[in-house]
């Protein structure tokens, strides 16, 4: 164990040394916010950088990622807001000085006419003009004509409305407000356009893909993305070998004849656990309502089915909502599981554990409920800029709420964290054969705890290089890092107290899974800055390590079918038919969302022609449902079984674990993945920015594939509602039994054959 305990530690602190190093390099040689913007002809000064930081904050309130995208991240409806005025700067430049010189639309010149005025174009925009004597930034007449036209453009969509953008009439109608947005949205395509000082490519790595400023893939990008796939075949390959080398050589399996846990002694607290189950079944609904409606604004932009909806939910508000619940409702899930399983890792239930679950369970309503009311007032303009960030709507995708219910959160965690680390500590100084799998339980615990803070390490006017930075941190490390590592532990441990893995393997095991997952993970977050303001050691370590995040998912395959022999071993193990069936989920998506359809857009050379399109939503679906949302589902159920005593006859987890299954199969298969495939191809063959074009995505043939989601859409909100009903019965049956009768419940040899 000590060999195993090494490779822990090491791969955790050379992996942190690595992601902070590239934080500073971030902090340091981020896009400069300048103090003003001069008319290099005039000496005007247009902009400030109050301007600027205001106008990032104005974009928080109204929404931020929830409506567009700016550098690929955000929402899918709207354009993404970098491209789109960057390819209208573009045009407007290039007509301008056609009309002016050749009296014609830029078009229709020959071909040497244009490749005069596209090298004039291409000199203008990328040419750094940032002042660091005065830090200002100087613009030419052109340029600044070409701002004036975006401005006004802009400024109609958000104060007029735009539906097929699903931005709703009166969205933002502040003058001021409005030229502040306008001055954010220039500072982010001035940084995509501009190459950063004495580099032949921009400060976003050339994204996006604009062909009429040569902004087109590094040859850093490239190369990368190149040697990311040779070591994910070399890994691929190491880590087979070593699995079937190593797989059976840990200790045997045991048998039991009869079910270890039919005579567990359950606690008032585990009791009051079940509680949460309810409030997540009623999560889950509302997420799915959400989702819904979410979806349906991309075919009818402002109504639903002709309602004018959008006056009182805008998309904004139910994308933010629809997101927001999905990491409520999983992370509340799995903290529920811990609380539950607290009790049986110590043997004894602690004081003031039942006053701290009933705590943390009114704290969670107030935050759920608090921050969406936040939400809605920040996007509907009732709070100031200030206000907003505190209460209102943050604007970043996965972590909209404001600020006091980001602490709230936190302070809740802390607390979630004494309640179950002190059980963990207690099962610990037993000294048993299992205090290795406790410890590193431990470690993810605290970790779960500890890293929600690095949503709180940036500030109000914090520059958007350095937002996203710690925003990946929250999204991608407490989630997909630390919380997957928990998850592992708490299936061996549920594993090892049914007696059919033993204490030393689960340790082992899971020590091994935990290093294998961080290696990749840690390191593999900056997949997501490779073209956030960063520089090109984002690139170069989150393509390598983003690889070797896939790796230990082709072997799920092993896993599934583990599991299936797992549930054919004895009679007894019919009883957890179900969550173990939710497992076996968990591995596919795992597999096939998390990997498959994870490294489709993690190679840098994907992502800079598919970041922000429906190639994103695809991963973002079965990854983020397929694995957190089934695993979390499969924790409710285990929980539910080990405090019910009754048969489970019921046809309800049959309908619900199928249709929730096919249902998201069909959803990616008829209609995210085809949509996404067009907007790729089109973004390869004509730039980024038609993508995400209006008239791409209202053409006959993606709004056919758009309504064709419905199908998968209504088969997985059946599964949604079948698996509520059951967990919302079960759980109200769990409140009103008495006692804790042992008898096992009577599995037949018929279907026990059944399932062989």
């Amino acid at each position: 164990m000590k060999k195993v305990w090494i490779g822990f530690i090491s791969v955790v602190i050379l992996s942190f040394i690595a992601l902070i190093w590239v934080g500073t390099e971030i902090y340091q040689t981020q896009p400069p916010i300048p103090d003003k913007v001069i008319v290099k002809e005039t000496q005007e000064v247009v902009l400030t950088k109050k301007d600027i930081q205001e106008g990032q904050n104005v974009w928080e309130s109204i929404g931020g990622m929830e409506v567009g995208s700016i550098w690929g991240h955000g929402s899918y409806v709207a354009p993404d807001w970098t491209a789109d005025w960057i390819h209208k700067e573009a045009v407007f430049m290039l007509d301008a000085w056609a009309e002016k010189e050749f009296q014609e639309e830029y078009e229709n010149l020959d071909v040497e006419k244009k490749a005069v005025l596209k090298a004039r174009l291409i000199k203008d925009i990328k040419t750094n003009t940032f002042n660091t004597t005065d830090n200002s930034v100087t613009i030419s007449l052109a340029k600044y004509n070409a701002l004036k036209s975006n401005a006004s453009y802009y400024s109609s969509i958000f104060s007029q409305g735009h539906e097929q953008y699903a931005i709703p009439k009166g969205a933002l109608v502040d003058v001021q407000k409005l030229n502040q947005l306008n001055a954010f949205l220039f500072w982010t395509s001035w940084a995509a356009s501009t190459n950063r000082p004495n580099k032949e490519y921009t400060y976003t790595s050339n994204w996006p893909y604009e062909p009429l400023i040569d902004n087109t893939i590094t040859p850093d990008s490239q190369i990368w993305s190149g040697f990311s796939i040779i070591l994910l075949l070399l890994f691929i390959g190491i880590l087979v070998y070593y699995y079937i080398r190593n797989h059976e050589k840990g200790e045997a399996l045991v048998h039991p004849e009869k079910d270890p846990l039919k005579d567990i002694i359950l606690v008032k607290s585990q009791k009051a656990v079940l509680k949460y189950f309810i409030i997540v079944s009623l999560l889950i609904g509302l997420q799915i309502i959400l989702g819904i409606l979410t979806v349906h604004y991309t075919v009818e932009g402002q109504a639903f089915f002709g309602f004018d909806l959008a006056s009182f939910l805008p998309y904004s508000i139910t994308r933010t909502w629809h997101t927001q619940l999905a990491v409520f409702w999983i992370a509340a899930t799995w903290l529920a599981t811990g609380l539950f399983l607290a009790p049986m890792i110590s043997g004894k239930e602690m004081k003031y554990q039942v006053f701290g679950i009933n705590f943390l369970f009114v704290a969670l309503l107030i935050i759920v409920l608090g921050s969406m009311l936040g939400e809605w007032l920040g996007v509907h303009q009732f709070l100031d800029l200030t206000t907003n960030f505190f209460f209102g709507h943050q604007g970043y995708e996965y972590m909209d709420l404001g600020r006091f219910w980001q602490i709230f959160l936190g302070i809740g965690l802390v607390l979630w964290v004494v309640m179950v680390g002190r059980h963990i500590l207690y099962g610990i100084k037993k000294n048993d054969d299992a205090k290795h799998l406790l410890i590193i339980l431990l470690i993810s615990v605290m970790a779960i705890g500890m890293f929600f803070f690095s949503g709180l390490m940036y500030g109000e006017n914090s520059s958007l290089p350095v937002i996203n930075y710690w925003r990946w941190w929250l999204v991608h490390l407490w989630v997909e890092g630390f919380f997957e590592v928990f998850a592992t532990v708490i299936i061996a441990f549920i594993f090892l107290r049914m007696k059919v893995l033993s204490a030393k393997t689960a340790g082992k095991a899971s020590i091994a899974s935990a290093t294998i997952f961080l290696a990749g993970g840690i390191i593999g977050t900056l997949h997501h800055l490779y073209y956030s303001g960063t520089p090109v050691q984002a690139i170069a370590l989150g393509a390598t390590f983003s690889a070797l995040e896939v790796v230990p998912l082709t072997l799920m395959g092993f896993e599934i079918r583990e599991n299936w022999n797992l549930l054919k071993s004895n009679l007894w193990m019919q009883k957890y038919k179900w969550p173990i069936f939710f497992f076996i989920a968990v591995a596919f998506w795992n597999m096939v969302g998390a990997g498959v359809f994870g490294f489709l857009i993690n190679p840098p050379i994907a992502l800079y022609y598919i970041q922000g399109l429906n190639t994103t939503s695809v991963h973002a679906h079965t990854a983020l449902f397929g694995v957190y949302g089934m695993l979390g589902m499969g924790f409710i159920i285990i929980c539910l079984r080990l405090y019910s005593n009754r048969v489970w006859d019921s046809p309800k987890l049959k309908r619900a674990f199928w249709f929730l299954n096919i249902g998201l199969i069909a959803m990616v298969a008829l209609s995210l993945l085809p949509v996404g495939v067009i907007q790729a191809y089109t973004s390869i063959t004509k730039g980024y920015s038609f993508a995400r074009d209006a008239e791409l995505l209202y053409s006959p043939t993606v709004q056919t594939l758009k309504w064709l989601r419905i199908i998968g859409d209504i088969l997985f909100s059946i599964g949604i509602f079948y698996f509520c009903w059951f967990a919302i019965q079960e759980t109200l049956y769990c409140f009103r039994k008495k006692g804790k009768t042992t008898q096992e419940s009577d599995y037949t040899a018929k279907t026990y054959k059944a399932m062989s």
